[in-house]
């Protein structure tokens, strides 16, 4: 095993990059007795120095992770990461609130779930001036269509602690709170992204709510945006291969891939040429494409040089820490402004489900709703959601 893993290396060629978790940070310390438990013995000391530089608790400034992103779901794999721990949490809650209902016990133990984490990466985010050290605070994923109820989850969620970032959803309401909140200071994480018009939606969103903070003189020392491209999800929950059946054409993992990168890296240059005051965060990530046989990660290569956010999940960076094959991986400064092969974009275009999505105006922001990815995506967050409200029901019944 090498002394440094790839997203250091990445980080190394890459000014301005921050690797952030994507989970929640309670459950990092058994993530590393995991992984050593299960590594081979002459790994495990390089294991171990490879954790303290992820995060120790200690020394931020020299911390890997430098912030995090969170959700309901995550938030239910912490839970079960360390089930007991988290019924004696319950049921606290509960002793403290006679007669509680289950949907309230659970927004009650969310909050707690993000006062925990967040707790973690304060020393970050004070060390850095509130630069760093966020993390990522969704409002449910059952809410998204609800312009009233997220904006009043926010608030909750923002007064928890101060580097609580709030998440805000892709919707057609959701960009109408993401300017509300920039206007009033706080600090918010687009998800349910997949498609170059939200992103640029969210651009000009905050972009109008700092100017109309700073017309009224709003304190912005805690603010902070940045947009979420979820990748993998754009492409493979999404359905580009069979959209691209639809039209004869036969899309290749290597395809698929260059298409999610291609809008990245749009959406990348349009907010710099644009000025833009938001980061550009890049998630779902995968492993691959295997080409002339041998395995690339080009989520990660593709992005070399980038002035991003790269947020990675406990399983994606087990996959890179032990990925076969790092000799033939390498981070290319400036790899970021390079366009996609002529040829694969071509094809690409010739597909109205990415012709769309590649360009700005490509969606209405009425339209968002029913993509495809969105609707997919926040079915299976709002079913995860409810599995943690049934957790919280079953400690009342249990209480």
């Amino acid at each position: 095993m090498k002394e440094n893993n790839l997203l250091e290396k990445l980080v190394a060629v890459s000014p301005g990059m921050e690797i952030w978790w994507d989970s929640s940070p309670v459950i990092f310390e058994n993530w590393c007795r995991k992984l050593l438990a299960k590594a081979q013995e002459g790994d495990r000391e390089t294991l171990k120095r490879q954790f303290a530089r992820m995060y120790d608790g200690e020394r931020p400034d020299a911390w890997l992770f430098r912030g995090v992103t969170t959700n309901p779901s995550l938030s239910l794999q912490a839970i079960k990461d360390d089930e007991p721990r988290w019924k004696a949490v319950t049921m606290g809650i509960i002793k403290k609130n006679n007669g509680i209902d289950k949907e309230s016990l659970f927004w009650l133990l969310y909050k707690e779930v993000v006062k925990r984490g967040s707790d973690m990466f304060l020393p970050l985010f004070e060390k850095t001036n509130h630069r760093e050290g966020y993390l990522s605070g969704q409002v449910d994923p059952r809410k998204s269509f609800d312009k009233e109820t997220m904006l009043k989850q926010a608030a909750e969620l923002a007064a928890i602690n101060p580097n609580v970032m709030i998440k805000v959803p892709g919707t057609k309401e959701g960009y109408e709170v993401i300017e509300i909140l920039t206007s009033r200071g706080m600090a918010t994480n687009n998800t349910l992204t997949f498609v170059l018009p939200q992103l640029m939606d969210c651009a000009k969103s905050v972009k109008r709510g700092l100017e109309k903070a700073r017309k009224n003189h709003v304190d912005l020392s805690r603010w902070r945006s940045v947009i979420t491209h979820m990748e993998a999800r754009y492409g493979d929950l999404g359905g580009l291969r069979d959209f691209g059946k639809e039209k004869g054409i036969e899309l290749s993992e290597g395809d698929v891939r260059l298409a999610e990168l291609a809008i990245f890296k749009k959406a990348y240059r349009l907010l710099k040429e644009g000025n833009y005051p938001s980061k550009l965060l890049s998630c779902s990530l995968r492993i691959g494409p295997t080409v002339d046989g041998v395995q690339r990660i080009w989520h990660l290569e593709e992005k070399a040089g980038a002035d991003i956010v790269v947020t990675c999940p406990p399983s994606f960076i087990d996959e890179v820490i032990h990925f076969q094959g790092q000799e033939n991986i390498s981070f290319v400064k400036d790899r970021i402004d390079q366009d996609i092969p002529k040829e694969v974009l071509e094809k690409l275009l010739r597909i109205p489900y990415f012709e769309r999505a590649y360009a700005e105006d490509g969606y209405t922001r009425d339209e968002y709703n029913s993509h495809p990815s969105l609707v997919k995506t926040a079915q299976q967050f709002s079913k995860a959601t409810e599995n943690m409200v049934e957790f919280a029901g079953k400690c009342i019944t249990d209480y």
